[in-house]
């Protein structure tokens, strides 16, 4: 049975298969589909009842099948999963303390097979030949050769089988790391998207539209806020623009260059809210196949934003106060707490103080939310931005057009700033990306284009009490006199807004201001 190594000679069959495993390496990148290819051609060269593979796990001490005989035969995937031993029994243990293919005629008589590998796959195993896979990095794996079908194993077959391990831990080595760079090109992938959309979204104090008074007060709150990492608390009806205060803040902020998240806490069970924001481990629950990362995780060194925070539940209150007070959370079926450093904006459209003496809200984490208040008005009480924000979001959605997108006609404008718009600024921009859309053919957007909701009329009640005896003329440059007078007494003068109040262009205003030399 014994040859010495020079005499193997390679027959052309052996050459076929070095050519298949080889070609392997180069057309193969999925794990399985290449072992399974390898392995059949390995039963079918050497007439043997079954080939497997195992490779080693260092930190946990243990060898795992990724390829079992029985799997080869009825496809059972899911028995891979239970194949593991600790990795100092049976010949597989040897070969790994020894680092040399093991030969073995007649397994009943070699004290180091170990049984409880044929129990687990339901297979009996009579001879074998086993040899370490091994890469530049140490033993990666096991190779088994099991039950020659015709006569024993020889010192050709180890010897044919010693080459082809060392090509197959390679194939191996090559088909992990190609798993692992797409992993990681994806995730880099992700990564750049998310920083794309971020970078995209960033905002400064001039690119937050408003200039009404109560805006201007807003934003010297911010300036005061911004580069500090005190808790915000923004309140204001529904589509006022939270979130985006909460992202001037962050990208004006200290935390600029960390990650900047987002979620809606009423927007998602509790169960759901407690996983997006803290994680959870594998078999936490059903369908938790893998370990995820919460939102607080990716935010470390960042800020978080938690907009509809009074819809928390009371159980997630208080998680959210321990993450406040000490700075750490424990992901959902996780036993160690991990740390995190976050900076807090939150929002809401409820009146907290309200709900805390409900018993809806924590008083402790109110204290803990309500360190920096922000209230972003109504866009009722600030006419003097609708148009700013008019034009705004008809730059904003002109790249949708070919060319120039069109205008809103002087009459459109007037419609527009007269509405209360009870949706707010969210209202608004729905508003004109419906009236570009249905005026994408046309230069001009017309009162048509509006909504019907826009339409109804407006009427100021003119007084022509003390005019008697003048002419038509007259009578209408006084009243157009008293109406500016009182327009811009309105808005403290305020020439914008005067000339909405009025329907007129401020072009238009200063015209008529020039005229009548009204002193303002």
């Amino acid at each position: 049975m014994e040859q010495s190594h020079a005499e193997v000679q390679l027959t052309e069959e052996d050459l076929t298969l070095f050519y298949e495993v080889s070609n392997s390496i180069h057309v193969i990148r999925d794990l399985d589909e290449m072992l399974q290819n390898i392995l059949l051609r390995i039963e079918t060269v050497f007439r043997v009842e079954g080939a497997s593979l195992a490779l080693h796990d260092p930190e946990r001490g243990e060898f795992y099948f990724i390829r079992t005989v029985e799997e080869e035969k009825d496809g059972d995937h899911n028995r891979k999963k239970k194949m593991r031993f600790p990795d100092h029994l049976g010949v597989a243990g040897w070969v790994l303390r020894e680092r040399k293919p093991a030969i073995i005629p007649d397994v009943g008589k070699d004290d180091r097979f170990f049984k409880g590998i044929d129990i687990q796959q339901d297979f009996e195993t009579r001879s074998m030949i086993c040899l370490p896979l091994l890469t530049r990095k140490g033993l990666i794996g096991i190779l088994y050769a099991l039950n020659k079908l015709d006569g024993e194993f020889t010192e050709r077959d180890a010897k044919l089988l010693e080459n082809l391990s060392g090509t197959i831990a390679i194939a191996i080595e090559n088909a992990q790391l190609y798993g692992d760079l797409k992993q990681y090109a994806s995730s880099l992938e992700q990564e750049n998207l998310r920083l794309k959309s971020e970078v995209q979204s960033r905002f400064n104090l001039q690119g937050v539209v408003g200039s009404s008074p109560a805006m201007r007060k807003l934003f010297g709150l911010l300036e005061k806020v911004i580069e500090t990492d005190t808790t915000v608390l923004v309140q204001g009806d529904t589509g006022t623009g939270k979130e985006l205060i909460a992202k001037v803040v962050h990208y004006n902020g200290p935390r600029k260059d960390k990650p900047f998240v987002a979620e809606n806490c009423g927007a998602l069970t509790e169960s759901l809210l407690e996983s997006e924001l803290f994680g959870h481990v594998k078999g936490a629950f059903t369908g938790a196949v893998s370990d995820k990362k919460g939102l607080l995780e990716a935010a470390d060194g960042g800020t978080v934003f938690l907009d509809e925070i009074g819809e928390m539940s009371p159980a997630m209150q208080v998680k959210l106060l321990r993450v406040l007070q000490e700075g750490q959370f424990r992901p959902v079926g996780g036993s160690q707490s991990k740390k995190v450093d976050i900076r807090l904006v939150a929002a809401t459209n409820r009146d907290l103080e309200e709900e805390v003496r409900k018993g809806n809200f924590r008083e402790d984490l109110f204290y803990r939310v309500y360190v920096f208040p922000i209230t972003i008005p109504p866009l009722c009480h600030r006419r003097e931005d609708i148009l700013p924000l008019v034009e705004h979001f008809r730059q904003k959605l002109s790249r949708r057009f070919k060319g120039q997108p069109p205008r809103f006609t002087p009459r459109a404008l007037d419609l527009l700033s007269r509405y209360d718009w009870p949706g707010n600024v969210r209202e608004l921009e729905n508003e004109v990306e419906r009236a570009m859309t249905l005026a994408i053919t046309e230069k001009e957007i017309r009162d048509e284009h509006l909504s019907p909701k826009l339409k109804a009329p407006s009427d100021r009640p003119v007084s022509i009490n003390g005019m008697s005896g003048a002419t038509l003329q007259q009578v209408t440059e006084r009243i157009e006199q008293r109406m500016i007078r009182e327009a811009l007494k309105e808005t403290q003068g305020n020439k914008s807004g005067a000339a909405r109040s009025l329907g007129l262009t401020r072009q238009g205003l200063l015209n008529k201001i020039a005229r009548y030399n009204i002193q303002v």
